[in-house]
């Protein structure tokens, strides 16, 4: 099932929680001791960092897949964890990053030290909006055993309703020769059972992402017959053609940007699993370096505004995930759902 280790800051308590949570994703990873140790220290900053120059944020902790997928086989996962605050940002962001720096208007020391450390770093910061710092760490890879990564990368946040263990919600993507393949699975309800049904969508995604989307949605059906059954919206970039097709049962949104505009893409009505439309159409699209792509679930209101900031747009997928997740959260709009982003985006061209 989807765990999520979904940390509250508030207090000086809550440091020990976050390193614990992170320790306890290091061991479901299958991290040796050194990079758990490493995912216990950058837990342990990001947390006290939080507390001591944001006034308090959340800490959420994951087992994802890489963002980019350099093999056919499924990836080992790797631990991330994401520190979302709304506090005064960041003034300097380039200095905040150097080691031993810290004043009262940034996050302080830490964050040099889990750039230094972290497989991959992102950071995305306004002033008088709050910050999103996101690390990942996973297993060593031998140099000789290292690919060459796909034209295309991905990542998302998951944020479990009411801080709940599980999520009903799940993302995930996968690669068979030229396609990638991005999923975002909503579990009807909450809860468990929720997440059985979005686990047992990424396990037929990992067996079955050699199939174009519309056949793919049959055999998750097929596979999530007994369960509550999902919402599924599948993204698969073939990368030879550099095309993408579209398809999606439910209601995850999905938004498409092109140059500087946004399109949305359709979805059937039903759910996966219990309810599956009669015939079931794709969209095929070009796919350029200008494109990325937003799939969310309805955790997301409704009216949401897709980011235009050029930093954000060209971040990290999951930190472009954390800060719209923030961003169009409100105390006058409670979340009554699991919530949850999944970006598909280019790969920079140094990073191809």
């Amino acid at each position: 099932m989807a765990r999520v280790w979904h940390v509250p800051v508030q207090d000086s308590t809550r440091v020990r929680d976050a390193r614990v949570a992170a320790e306890s994703a290091a061991a479901f990873a299958g991290l040796d001791e050194p990079r758990t140790a490493a995912v216990a220290l950058v837990a342990t900053e990001l947390a006290t960092n939080l507390l001591k120059h944001a006034g308090g944020g959340l800490l959420l902790v994951d087992v994802v897949a890489p963002p980019a997928l350099p093999g056919n086989a499924e990836e080992a996962g790797v631990v991330q964890i994401a520190a979302v605050d709304h506090g005064p940002g960041i003034a300097d962001v380039t200095e905040a990053l150097r080691d031993g720096f810290s004043t009262t208007r940034s996050l302080g020391a830490g964050l040099g030290t889990c750039r230094r450390i972290a497989d991959d770093f992102g950071l995305h910061s306004v002033l008088g909006r709050g910050t999103v710092a996101l690390v990942r760490i996973g297993p060593v890879v031998p140099a000789h055993a290292r690919q060459r990564a796909a034209a295309a990368r991905s990542g998302g946040v998951v944020v479990p309703f009411a801080g709940a263990d599980f999520s009903g919600d799940a993302w995930a993507w996968a690669r068979a020769g030229d396609r990638l393949t991005l999923m975002l699975a909503d579990g009807l309800g909450h809860g468990p059972e929720a997440s059985r049904a979005s686990a047992a969508a990424v396990r037929e995604l990992h067996r079955s992402a050699h199939l174009p989307p519309p056949e793919l949605l049959r055999r998750l059906h097929t596979e999530l017959a007994g369960t509550r059954g999902a919402a599924v919206a599948l993204a698969q970039l073939e990368t030879d053609v550099n095309r993408l097709r579209f398809a999606g049962v439910g209601n995850i949104g999905a938004r498409l940007r092109e140059g500087g505009t946004w399109r949305s893409l359709l979805s059937r009505p039903g759910i996966v699993g219990v309810h599956r439309p009669t015939t079931l159409t794709e969209t095929l699209l070009p796919w350029s370096a200008d494109r990325l792509l937003i799939l969310h679930s309805d955790g997301l209101p409704s009216r949401w505004v897709p980011p235009s900031d050029p930093l954000l747009l060209a971040a990290d997928p999951a930190v472009l995930a954390a800060v719209t997740i923030r961003d169009a959260s409100s105390s006058a709009s409670p979340v009554r759902d699991d919530t949850s982003v999944a970006v598909l985006a280019p790969n920079p061209p140094e990073r191809a």
